[in-house]
């Protein structure tokens, strides 16, 4: 697992406080310390934010790990490191993750991008994700949870 830079890190802590504010209870909503076991290589990834169900709690009483076998978490975020698109952190948050997180059915996946100064929501459509994009004072819709009120510039700003 690769160290977080601090301003990845901050900006994962802010939404994981954004939740626990409108109710999401803090053991459901994990940064960095969930592991989710996805399709293809590598088989597991650590999102920088992970957001259970509540069967999750029983199920990963012994290990923290979400496998295939077990419903998907309700929401993944991932905060993207600095990269050109042909660059190796791009293609893994916008392309290779993506994927891995559509093939198990994680329903709802956030890609927030600090250095092109947006937030990316996917919502989970049959097999594939449909984004909208966040800039500046744009309010954040999230499908799971409606009743988040944040713009992509306090994310960004975290």
């Amino acid at each position: 697992v690769m160290t977080e830079s601090s301003g990845n890190d901050a900006i994962s802590i802010f939404i994981q406080l954004a939740l626990i504010a409108i109710g999401v209870p803090f053991k459901l909503v994990r940064p960095h310390s969930c592991e989710v076991e996805v399709i293809g290589k590598p088989k597991t990834r650590f999102p920088d934010l992970t957001v259970l169900q509540d069967i999750h709690l029983t199920l990963t009483e012994k290990r923290l790990t979400i496998t295939r076998k077990m419903p998907p978490p309700r929401l993944v975020v991932e905060v993207v490191s600095p990269g050109t698109e042909s660059n190796d952190n791009y293609k893994r948050d916008y392309q290779h993750k993506r994927d891995q997180y559509a093939a198990i059915g994680v329903p709802e996946y956030w890609i927030v991008d600090p250095e092109r100064e947006w937030v990316m929501v996917g919502t989970l459509v049959s097999v594939a994700y449909q984004f909208v994009i966040f800039r500046g004072n744009d309010a954040i819709v999230s499908p799971t949870f409606p009743e988040l009120k944040l713009t992509a510039a306090i994310v960004l700003e975290a």
